[in-house]
């Protein structure tokens, strides 16, 4: 391996780790639940993007919990 190809791999790691931190993946893992469950079936309303992170703020706003910000 090219120590071109082993930077974009590191890269590629830290941004997954950051995504991981930030939680900017969480809709992406609620697709793959939501796919895993139903098994690509109709398993009734997928929330768009919009509705998921509508959605977090809300159970956050009625449930507060420590966290950063």
């Amino acid at each position: 391996m090219g120590v071109a190809a082993a930077v974009r791999r590191g890269a590629r790691g830290v941004s997954w780790f950051v995504k991981g931190m930030l939680r900017e993946d969480a809709y992406e893992k609620y697709l793959a639940h939501i796919a895993a469950q139903h098994d690509g079936g109709d398993g009734g309303h997928v929330m768009t993007e919009r509705e998921f992170w509508r959605d977090v703020t809300d159970r956050q706003d009625r449930n507060p919990q420590s966290r950063c910000c």
